[in-house]
């Protein structure tokens, strides 16, 4: 269970993240008020996640899923660089998250 709770955290982060381009520096009422509801709600499911995870691990999970997810939003939404070495960067990105969780014993 900590697992999806930790996965939910990071899709929240990605939506925070992305959030943060609507807002338009915290301008804009309901998007700043959407992300700030997002940022809320991931960094709380991420803190009850460390319950049962090591913390690094969760956290670099956390971050990880965040990074890649808002890489590829930005790519597909704001038109920004698919060029093969981010694409790549990308890739390394995940294969760490999938080597943490596969060295994760336990939760």
């Amino acid at each position: 269970m900590a697992w999806i709770i930790l996965i939910v955290a990071g899709l929240l982060e990605i939506g925070w993240a992305v959030g943060l381009k609507y807002t338009e520096g915290f301008t804009r009422l309901w998007p700043s008020v959407a992300t700030g509801a997002a940022m809320l709600a991931s960094v709380t499911l991420l803190g009850l996640a460390v319950r049962s995870l090591p913390l690094g691990t969760a956290y670099a999970v956390w971050t990880g899923i965040g990074a890649v997810g808002t890489v590829v939003l930005g790519i597909v939404l704001f038109g920004e660089s698919a060029q093969p070495m981010r694409l790549l960067c990308m890739v390394l990105i995940v294969a760490g998250i999938a080597g943490l969780k596969l060295t994760h014993s336990g939760a």
